[in-house]
C-alpha cells in the first residue's frame, strides 16, 4: 500500500505564508506607505530617457551582479542567512544614492542589485540550497523576477508557477553543455532571452524604488530607508522562493504545487473573502 504523503501543520503554515508574499508581491504598496503618495506621482520625476537606459543597462547589471554575488560566498548549505547586515549595506547604499541625486540613483543601481542578489544567495543557502550550482544560482535570479510583473504580462502569467514554468521554458532551449560552462557571459539566445525576461520584470521594481529616491522631499537618511524596504521586499519574496522549493525536495513538487494552488483557490473564493 502506497503511502499518502501529506504536509505537517508547521510546512502547511509555511507554505501558506510564502503564498501570501508570492502571490501578492508589491513593493509600490509598501513605498507608497513610506512615502505618503501614490508611486505613479513618484513615476512622474523621472526623465524619460531612464527607462530606456533602465532597459538597456539591466541584464548587464544582472550578469555583472551575480558574478559579484556568488563567488565570496561559501557554497555549503543551512548556515544561518545575515538578512539585517544585508539590510545595513543596502541602507548606506541608499543613502549615497538619495544625497546626490539621479545621477547617483543609477550610479547606485549596480551597488544595490549586488546587495540584493547577494542577500538572495545568502537566503538560499539557509535553505538547503547548493550555490555551487548553476541552478541554483539562477533560481536566485528568478527572485528577482518574482518582485515585479511586466504589462506584457497576463493573468496565466503573474502567478508564481507561472513566472517559474516561463522562465524554465527559457532554460529548457539551453544546452545541458552551455549551464556547464557557466551562466557570467551567456552565449546561447535562449540564456539572453531568459535574462532579458528577468531584467524586464525586475526592471519594473526598480523604476519604483529610483522614482521615490527623487521625491524632492527625501534625502540620504530617506534614501537608506528606500533600500532597506526594498532589500525586505526581495528577502521576503526569497524566503518564500526557497522555501517552496525546499518542501518540493521533501515532499515532491506535484504536492507542492497541489497545495500551493489550493490556497489560491481558496483566497479566490467569495466565501474566504
Amino acid at each position: 500500500m502506497t503511502e499518502i504523503l501529506q504536509l505537517t501543520p508547521e510546512d502547511a503554515e509555511a507554505l501558506r505564508v510564502a503564498h501570501q508574499h508570492l502571490e501578492h508581491p508589491s513593493l509600490a504598496a509598501r513605498l507608497t506607505n513610506f512615502v505618503g503618495l501614490p508611486i505613479e506621482r513618484s513615476l512622474k520625476l523621472l526623465p524619460r530617457t531612464w527607462h530606456e537606459n533602465l532597459r538597456q543597462g539591466m541584464s548587464r547589471t544582472l550578469l555583472t551582479a551575480l558574478e559579484s554575488v556568488i563567488s565570496p560566498l561559501d557554497s555549503q548549505p543551512g548556515i544561518p542567512a545575515q538578512e539585517g547586515y544585508h539590510k545595513l549595506l543596502a541602507a548606506t547604499s541608499g543613502a549615497l544614492g538619495g544625497f546626490f541625486g539621479l545621477p547617483a540613483v543609477i550610479a547606485e543601481l549596480p551597488m544595490s542589485t549586488i546587495i540584493t542578489l547577494r542577500a538572495i544567495a545568502d537566503i538560499a543557502r539557509s535553505e538547503g540550497e547548493d550555490l555551487s550550482d548553476l541552478r541554483t544560482r539562477l533560481a536566485c535570479l528568478e527572485v528577482l523576477a518574482l518582485g515585479g510583473r511586466t504589462e506584457e504580462d497576463d493573468a496565466a502569467e503573474t502567478g508564481y508557477y507561472g513566472v517559474r514554468i516561463a522562465l524554465a521554458l527559457h532554460l529548457s532551449r539551453v544546452p545541458e553543455k552551455v549551464l556547464e560552462k557557466g551562466i557570467l557571459q551567456p552565449s546561447h539566445p535562449a540564456m539572453v532571452i531568459l535574462i532579458a525576461a528577468i531584467a524586464a520584470r525586475f526592471g519594473v521594481v526598480v523604476t519604483e524604488k529610483a522614482a521615490v529616491q527623487m521625491v524632492p522631499i527625501l534625502g540620504a537618511l530617506s534614501g537608506a530607508l528606500v533600500n532597506v524596504i526594498f532589500i525586505q521586499h526581495f528577502q521576503d519574496i526569497a524566503r518564500a522562493h526557497f522555501l517552496v522549493r525546499r518542501l518540493e525536495r521533501k515532499y515532491g513538487p506535484e504536492l507542492i504545487r497541489r497545495e500551493y494552488e489550493n490556497y489560491s483557490r481558496t483566497e479566490r473564493s467569495p466565501v474566504s473573502r
